[in-house]
């Protein structure tokens, strides 16, 4: 089981890691060259904000996702062993997948905190995984969402 788990989430990351991805040939190929100009630029390029409203946008989707993902687990826990177990496991994988996608783009601090949120749901989903009566500790996830939270405040 274990194995078919670990190709499901690797299944979904392969698929996840290819959406909106574009090739920059594609952009140069039709975009115009740009005109030479003696004069030098009176604005300064802007491409912080974009980084920040990625960012901004990391958050409040990885945010959603966490408690997205507690409210599933919590459905899937009622099922109740041994079947339950499976559940359980597959949406800690399938909510460490969501954290994944969402984090792409955001800037280092929040994609750090970000991967350690993800990293504890998949220790989760194997740790349940193990056994259909495991209740293993999410205060690992707890301190890793706190420190999400917190480069999301600080951004």
């Amino acid at each position: 089981m274990k194995l078919f788990l670990t190709g499901v989430t690797i299944t979904a990351l392969v698929a996840l890691s290819g959406c909106g991805t574009e090739t920059k040939s594609e952009e140069t190929a039709s975009s115009p060259a740009p005109a030479a100009t003696s004069a030098a630029p009176t604005t300064v390029p802007t491409t912080a904000p974009a980084i920040d409203a990625i960012t901004a946008q990391a958050c409040a989707d990885i945010k959603k996702d966490v408690k997205d993902n507690a409210d599933k687990i919590a459905k899937a826990e009622k099922i109740g062993p041994p079947a339950g177990h499976i559940a359980v496991s597959a949406q800690w994988i399938a909510g460490s997948a969501a954290v994944i996608a969402h984090s792409i783009g955001a800037n280092a601090t929040v994609s750090a905190a970000a991967d350690k949120v993800q990293q504890e749901m998949m220790t989760l989903g194997e740790e349940t995984n193990k056994s259909a009566r495991a209740k293993p500790s999410r205060k690992a996830l707890d301190a890793a969402v706190a420190e999400f939270n917190t480069a999301c405040s600080a951004t």
